[in-house]
């Protein structure tokens, strides 16, 4: 069961550290089943209810997960060991094409944005008991959302999607519930749910987005909530057109309890409609990043919801960082109202080259994925062997692993660091590599 490993402790707090080292050092392996809880009392000479409040701290830690007479097992991919750690080192001469990054030739100079939050910091300093949002950020931004048909809705601001994500989830959520995430999704959502205690539930992606017949499972399944990544997902590069919205929402009619997330990172870089799901259940939220097109460090989401979720939100906002820094939301605003980001410039430069990218490979006969967004995904026979071929043929990809829980294998490629010329160089690399996998789904 465990092999050689002997978890130790008289209590649950020392029982429950004993196994998370194990997990921690490789010693428990992902998938290893733990012994039944009145087994490991009696071996360790403790009440069963001991073992039971260890396992219980371990399910909320994302270390372990239970499956009713089949026991609690080491999860498959526990928090603790995040899929961030499945990149490869770059030897020198490599292309590393792996990162998931924008182009930062299309991203706006900081310094005149930054200047101008200065001097609005200067006329009015930030203090305690100030609102945490700057009026002027909510007003565009509320313009914004309702010219993308986004439903009615307060404003608040967090650090970025995936922190907007977990306050969300955390406003809403308690360890044990289940989350319907894509699959293949966004890694860090991946480790996320399961760090929060959350119990994943895949949901199949095509080129249009979540899938309805498996979404409709996921939620049959008990899903309390649904992840979906309205445009440029990661990464499979898929976009929720207007159809499968309003199939979504149909299923969703049926959940009205179940809390959906719309994630809008791709917004700013992708020149296809945005179809929010938001509105359809009691609880929803739509998450638009500034990453993307503005700048990774600048640390800023935008979030809007039904009443009480948002006000959920802001208020455990305020028990902890209390709000994001104003002075980010000043230089947000100055790049809003100067028109720093030719959006529509942005999305072509992207789209030639992972258009491009999908174009070629189609003429190797290799099937590729990429509608949207930063990223070209390609379904494969054998991950390790494509990694290894490419790393050899001086291309570092990444694998697919970082990004799937029961889709098939595959590996993702970053265009942002591609030149015009480089692509068909690449999709003779990828078609020396790849084995043609066939099929219509991302699995």
């Amino acid at each position: 069961m465990l092999g050689d490993y002997l978890i130790s402790g008289r209590r649950a707090s020392e029982i429950a550290a004993s196994v998370e080292a194990g997990v921690g050092s490789g010693a428990l392996a992902p998938g290893a089943l733990l012994p039944p809880m009145r087994e490991l009392a009696g071996a360790l000479g403790v009440n069963p209810n001991t073992v039971a409040a260890a396992y219980h701290t371990l399910r909320e830690r994302g270390v372990i997960e239970t499956d009713g007479r089949r026991g609690s097992r080491v999860r498959a991919r526990p928090a603790t060991a995040p899929r961030d750690e499945l990149r490869m080192a770059v030897p020198a001469g490599v292309r590393d094409i792996t990162s998931g990054n924008p182009d930062v030739r299309l991203l706006p100079a900081l310094d005149a944005a930054m200047a101008g939050a200065a001097r609005r910091y200067a006329a009015e300093p930030t203090l305690y008991g100030h609102d945490p949002v700057v009026p002027e950020l909510a007003r565009l931004a509320r313009a914004g959302l309702d010219a993308d048909g986004v439903p009615a809705g307060p404003v608040a601001v967090t650090s970025g999607a995936l922190d907007g994500i977990e306050r969300v989830l955390a406003a809403h959520l308690r360890p044990g519930d289940a989350v319907a995430v894509e699959d293949p999704g966004w890694g860090s959502v991946l480790d996320l749910v399961p760090a929060l205690g959350l119990r994943v539930l895949p949901v199949s992606v095509d080129d249009d987005g979540p899938v309805p017949d498996s979404v409709a499972r996921a939620l049959a399944q008990g899903a309390r909530a649904l992840l979906v990544t309205a445009r440029a997902q990661n990464p499979t590069g898929a976009a929720v057109s207007a159809e499968r919205a309003a199939e979504l929402r149909a299923v969703l009619a049926g959940y009205p309890e179940v809390l959906v997330i719309d994630d809008d990172h791709g917004h700013g870089i992708v020149d296809l409609p945005l179809n929010v799901l938001g509105g359809v259940t009691r609880h929803w939220v739509l998450i638009r990043s500034t990453a993307k097109a503005y700048a990774p460090d600048l640390r800023l989401a935008v979030l809007t919801g039904d009443a009480v979720t948002l006000d959920r939100v802001r208020g455990r906002q305020r028990l902890g960082p209390g709000w994001v820094s104003r002075l980010l939301q000043y230089t947000v605003v100055e790049l809003w109202n100067a028109g720093s980001v030719d959006h529509a410039a942005v999305a072509r430069s992207y789209a030639e080259r992972r258009d491009g990218l999908v174009t070629e490979l189609a003429r190797r006969g290799v099937r590729a994925h990429g509608r949207s967004g930063l990223n070209v995904w390609v379904p494969v026979a054998d991950e390790t062997a494509v990694v290894t071929g490419l790393l050899g043929a001086g291309w570092a990809v990444a694998p697919g692993a970082r990004f799937r829980v029961e889709s098939g294998p595959a590996v993702r490629m970053t265009v942002s660091l591609l030149s015009l010329p480089d692509v068909p160089v690449l999709a003779d690399a990828v078609a020396a590599a790849v084995r043609p996998a066939s099929g219509g789904r991302l699995d």
